[in-house]
């Protein structure tokens, strides 16, 4: 998955996250509940909640559900044949943030997971380069749609990094039920599209491929601006 932590500070107050877990289940499907037990660690030792292995499964049944390609060709209004200058470029990953509703969890398998997953779809016509992105909350069902076109003389760079977040998260859970969580930092892998005074940031899982869309798209940025 890309991502590594280091611990950033001291212990957080266990019932403090609790009362958050309680505030955030109301309301809430009985699936989005088993997501938010899933990274608050309600239950003990014996408990039946979600594993790392499901919780994937859950998020990619989300993902798999809804067709991003065609509805990002739909939402900026091109046929594929009109954005065909090079192949178009794909990327998803857990999504994280700063933001208080983004909960992240390190996994038994050391990696770290996000209750928010973005889908980006970049594609490019003879002049500019479109942009979409879904970004969905397995806790609370929302979803944030939306569209971006630049021409290529604006956009600065194409750049991959790796952005760090504080964010209190899970520690461990005892056999009575009772959670420990402790403030870390998440390491998380980003594409960003950068144009003056903004830039566009990607979830991404670095990869082979992902490694081959940022070059192939770099390469073409520098054919349309010499």
């Amino acid at each position: 998955m890309g991502f590594g932590n280091m611990v950033a500070g001291a212990a957080v107050d266990a019932a403090a996250k609790q009362a958050e877990m309680k505030r955030m289940l109301k309301g809430r499907t009985p699936e989005q509940q088993s997501v938010i037990k899933y990274f608050y660690g309600a239950g003990g030792c014996l408990s039946k909640g979600l594993t790392d292995e499901q919780y994937d499964q859950m998020v990619q049944r989300t993902a798999s559900s809804m067709d991003f390609k065609a509805k990002a060709l739909a939402k900026i209004g091109v046929d594929e044949s009109e954005v065909s200058e090079i192949e178009p470029v794909h990327f998803e990953a857990y999504y994280f943030t700063n933001k208080n509703d983004n909960l992240n969890k390190m996994g038994n398998d050391n990696k770290w997971r996000s209750s928010e997953y973005m889908v980006t779809w970049i594609f490019f016509s003879d002049s500019q380069i479109y942009v979409y992105q879904n970004t969905f909350n397995m806790c609370s069902g929302s979803k944030k749609e939306q569209t971006m076109d630049y021409f290529y003389k604006d956009v600065t760079n194409f750049t991959a990094v790796s952005e760090t977040y504080e964010k209190d998260v899970l520690d461990k859970v005892s056999c009575n039920g009772t959670a420990s969580y402790v403030r870390k930092t998440v390491d998380a892998n980003e594409f960003r599209l950068i144009v003056p005074g903004d830039k566009v940031v990607c979830a991404m899982e670095q990869t082979d491929y992902t490694e081959r869309a940022i070059q192939g798209m770099k390469a073409k940025l520098r054919e349309k601006k010499a």
